[in-house]
């Protein structure tokens, strides 16, 4: 009888899932100055920080993000727990920003709420340059306040931004969709225009039709952008209201000097925004087709997640496209601050009384570093060279026994002999001098 053969398991190298990527150590320069200059920004502008779960209830953003529109229907990551509860991959932050608003009593705060965050958002779509399955995003909300100034410094805060980071020619487009006044009339205008082209224009924009006829406008396919630059336009229906509001609005744009560019069709693509909406996007050519982030108002969001009449605004801006941006127009990388200090030691006993000696100088403020897992001094040596450190402390059997420690300046070549209980204060008054 043949001997049977013992099937070895197939070899597998494991990827990164599609749309997804790692942020490799050499990439986080560009990640920490990103989140240095935004809190920094924040802080300025009163903006509190607050951090919401990645999984939410899935109906939070079907109500709030709209049960028609393409994230809910196309893109949005759903799955059943073991207990049967219907969750979501959070594809966006401001549902869940007002789920907390509501659930931990910032309402009962005075108002407005100035609240800003980041992280990451998931969306099933096609990965292409600046879009990922998993993406991260930036944040800010005024929850509880109707006035156009709000709107402004929302926009405000994000220019500030950008120009912190380094980017220049950045555009704002901007638009007001009107309210629940007088949106209706302009859905039916723009429902009668589009009739008499439903033959013409794609599958999504003939549901569209019937189902949420503002969406029209947004439509990104060859065959229906022709159509919309012939629509009524929603800005010559505001009532007064709204009208009032958005000139406003333009108002203390012109008054801060920054940029934009009226554009009568740009809706976004969410229910929840009412008045004014807006992008931004960078001058260049080669942008992709993809602007950096935007937002708008949603004044109905709060009641329709269960509070009180809330106006409100908020925008969002995506991270991976601010760093596909700054490389694009040239602004150096950022460089990380690399230690002053680097630890030799040699043989057992030293490295066993390097690492408490290591413990006592990172505790006392002093950024060093080490290899302890190495035991050539040389090889030590010419790490602290390639890291740019300015001191090399060097510990051996004889300084373990005496109490003492070997301190060389990398630039003169000049070592010293000290005391190992005034280390810490000859290190601090060295690396002030540096």
């Amino acid at each position: 009888m043949a001997k049977e053969q013992k099937i070895q398991p197939k070899k597998k190298n494991f990827q990164a899932p599609k749309g997804t990527y790692d942020i490799l150590p050499q990439d986080q320069a560009w990640w920490e100055k990103i989140y240095k200059v935004t809190r920094g920004i924040a802080q300025a502008y009163g903006f509190g920080k607050i951090d919401t779960p990645i999984i939410e209830d899935a109906e939070l953003f079907i109500r709030a993000t709209g049960a028609t529109t393409d994230i809910v229907e196309k893109q949005m990551y759903t799955f059943k727990t073991k207990g049967g509860d219907f969750l979501a991959l959070r594809p966006e932050l401001t549902p869940g920003i007002v789920r907390a608003y509501l659930q931990g009593g910032l309402s009962a705060l005075p108002q407005p709420v100035k609240l800003y965050s980041h992280g990451s958002l998931f969306r099933y779509e096609r990965p292409q340059a600046g879009r990922y399955r998993q993406h991260h995003q930036i944040n800010f909300d005024i929850i509880g306040s109707q006035a156009p100034v709000s709107d402004v410094q929302v926009i405000q805060v994000f220019f500030a931004i950008f120009s912190e980071l380094g980017l220049k020619n950045i555009n704002l487009q901007i638009n007001s969709i009107g309210c629940k006044d007088c949106r209706p009339a302009y859905k039916k205008l723009l429902t009668n225009y589009y009739r008499s082209k439903i033959d013409k224009i794609c599958p999504d924009c003939k549901r569209r039709l019937k189902e949420n006829p503002l969406r029209l406008l947004d439509c990104k396919e060859e065959k229906c952008l022709q159509f919309i630059s012939s629509a009524p336009q929603i800005i010559d229906h505001l009532c007064e209201q709204c009208h009032d509001h958005f000139k406003g609005v333009l108002e203390f744009l012109d008054e801060l000097e920054i940029p934009y560019m009226l554009n009568p069709y740009l809706v976004r693509g969410l229910d929840y925004y009412t008045k004014t909406v807006f992008e931004f996007w960078p001058e260049n050519s080669d942008a992709r087709q993809a602007s950096l982030g935007g937002g708008g108002r949603y004044d109905y969001l709060v009641k329709m997640l269960g509070g009180k009449d809330t106006p409100s605004i908020g925008a969002g801006c995506g991270i991976e496209r601010l760093i596909y941006q700054l490389k694009f127009q040239g602004v150096k990388t950022p460089v990380l601050p690399s230690p002053r200090v680097f630890f030799v030691q040699l043989g057992d006993l030293a490295k066993r009384k390097s690492m408490r000696l290591f413990e006592e100088l990172c505790q006392a403020n002093i950024f060093i570093s080490e290899s302890f897992s190495k035991d050539s001094i040389k090889t030590q040596m010419k790490l602290a060279d390639r890291l740019g450190a300015k001191i090399v402390l060097i510990l051996g059997q004889q300084e373990v026994l005496s109490g003492t420690i070997i301190v060389r300046d990398m630039q003169t070549g000049v070592q010293e002999t000290i005391n190992q209980d005034k280390l810490i204060g000859e290190l601090k008054k060295r690396l002030s001098k540096k």
